[in-house]
């Protein structure tokens, strides 16, 4: 068995010292949540579409963009929002800025030609027709 060493700091720091360095530059405390955030979808299927119900609220419409290429349907969202305060001797700006991008593989049975969007109530429904000749395919085949 080989023993390897991960924590290769000199040994005359302070156990505690090292400690308080790596709560600091964590990932947890540096990385920005709501450019990571991906929002939550539910996805099921009817007798005549598919449906994806994607969980954004705080948006607007506008904010939305949804292509499909090929047989891939892409939804992204993007907000930027900057608001300057000024008082007395100093200038507060913050910016914020968040977006998410998703991604669905739709099935050979999905109509390109018969899908829509419509954002209400923070829930963005996307519905995906089927293909007329998928219904037709469906039959009951007697044992004779």
């Amino acid at each position: 068995m080989t023993l390897v060493n991960f924590n290769n700091r000199t040994r005359n720091t302070a156990p505690y010292f090292n400690n308080v360095f790596d709560s600091l530059f964590s990932d947890d405390v540096t990385k920005n949540k709501m450019v990571d955030k991906s929002p939550n979808v539910n996805i099921y299927e009817n007798e005549n579409a598919y449906v994806i119900e994607l969980a954004a609220p705080g948006l607007k419409k506008e904010d939305f963009q949804i292509n499909l290429k090929k047989d891939t349907l892409s939804v992204w969202a993007e907000v930027k929002k900057d608001e300057t305060q000024i008082a007395k001797d100093f200038t507060r700006k913050e910016f914020d800025y968040s977006s998410f991008a998703r991604s669905f593989n739709l099935p050979e049975t999905a109509d390109a030609d018969k899908i829509s969007a419509e954002y209400k109530d923070g829930i963005l429904n996307i519905t995906i027709g089927k293909k007329d000749d998928t219904k037709s395919q469906h039959k009951e085949i007697v044992v004779s």
